[in-house]
């Protein structure tokens, strides 16, 4: 029995399998409002068909100076909303579960508006931001954005606090001052409200570094210190990547590069984990679940390469699932 395939309980939601489709920017709004497109529907909804347990949209903006660029989507109106609804209802008829990944980009924004972040040190290439003086509004952003993406038809939640994003500006010892302790306080405060609004069932995961890959920066050992308060504030699951907070890290990219930071934050933490960076095979995939080094697996640029990886891997592994009845012929 592969462990890949075997369902994974978080809260209210049955993840049909331990195959998620890691949140990926598309880039693809043709006008400056953040509603997704067709584009969006068939790039998740293809994923769905291809039998991915859940499928996480891209980093969706919680507010509009909050979007990594003008060509991002979001989630912070009405028809916002209405669009995200036909996209979410379609993958769940394929039988996946629909995720949203919530987000700021604070100083890593890029367009015609001020950047915000709790430093004025500008992300190289990139815009001098405002510093923000309070925290309030940014909590109240996320906590609404959480409630439009379950009027969407989200079922599982992800806040976004890595890739040197907002979140991860608050908590970096490389953009903001004080003990570690403070400069976790922001991030706990958001998962903390958005577990308060949307209550008990549903699923809410947050997406960290674990680390900045640089000496003075975010360590692994801070990593399971904020799981841990992340985890007490209501988190679920903590999706564990790395960087994007410097241009001068030096990533030590190769297959399953990020795995073990998952499996520390996991043993240390004592907290369910996801994984990515560069899984890319079938065995490979189980083994990290094998290994206890996470619970979920999250895929992208070989999602993107194809977006059938699940049915194939099931395949590899000898696990029979059902394929769907347009593709029959190919089983």
């Amino acid at each position: 029995m592969s462990l890949l395939f075997t369902p994974l309980q978080l809260r209210s939601v049955t993840l049909p399998n331990r195959i998620a489709v890691s949140p990926m920017c598309q880039y693809s709004v043709t006008a400056e409002d953040g509603v997704p497109t067709d584009w969006h529907l068939v790039h998740l909804g293809s994923r769905a068909v291809g039998g991915a347990g859940l499928v996480i949209a891209e980093a969706t903006a919680v507010e509009p100076r909050g979007r990594i660029s003008a060509q991002d989507v979001g989630i912070w109106n009405d028809e916002q909303v209405e669009a995200w609804k036909r996209i979410t209802r379609f993958i769940k008829e394929h039988g996946a579960i629909p995720g949203i990944q919530l987000a700021h980009a604070g100083r890593k924004a890029f367009g015609d508006w001020v950047p915000v972040a709790p430093t004025t040190e500008p992300f190289p290439g990139l815009n001098t931001p405002e510093k923000l003086e309070s925290h309030a509004g940014i909590v109240k952003a996320f906590v609404e954005g959480a409630l439009k993406a379950i009027e969407a038809g989200f079922e599982v939640l992800e806040i976004h606090a890595a890739h040197g994003y907002l979140l991860h500006e608050f908590y970096s010892p490389l953009t903001n001052e004080g003990s570690i302790e403070e400069r976790i306080a922001v991030p706990v405060e958001v998962t903390a409200a958005v577990r308060a609004a949307v209550g008990s069932d549903v699923p809410v995961i947050v997406r960290i570094s674990g680390t900045d890959w640089v000496d003075d920066g975010w360590t692994a050992d801070d990593s399971v210190v904020l799981a841990q308060a992340l985890k007490a504030a209501g988190a679920d699951l903590i999706d564990v990547s790395s960087g994007g907070n410097t241009a001068q890290a030096e990533i030590p990219i190769g297959p399953g590069y990020q795995v073990p930071l998952a499996e520390a934050v996991r043993r240390k933490a004592d907290v369910p984990t996801g994984a990515v960076g560069l899984i890319t095979e079938a065995k490979q995939a189980e083994q990290v679940l094998l290994d206890g080094a996470a619970d979920l697996v999250l895929l992208a640029r070989e999602m993107l390469r194809d977006p059938y990886w699940p049915l194939r891997a099931a395949q590899e592994l000898g696990v029979e699932v059902k394929a769907p009845r347009q593709y029959a012929r190919a089983f």
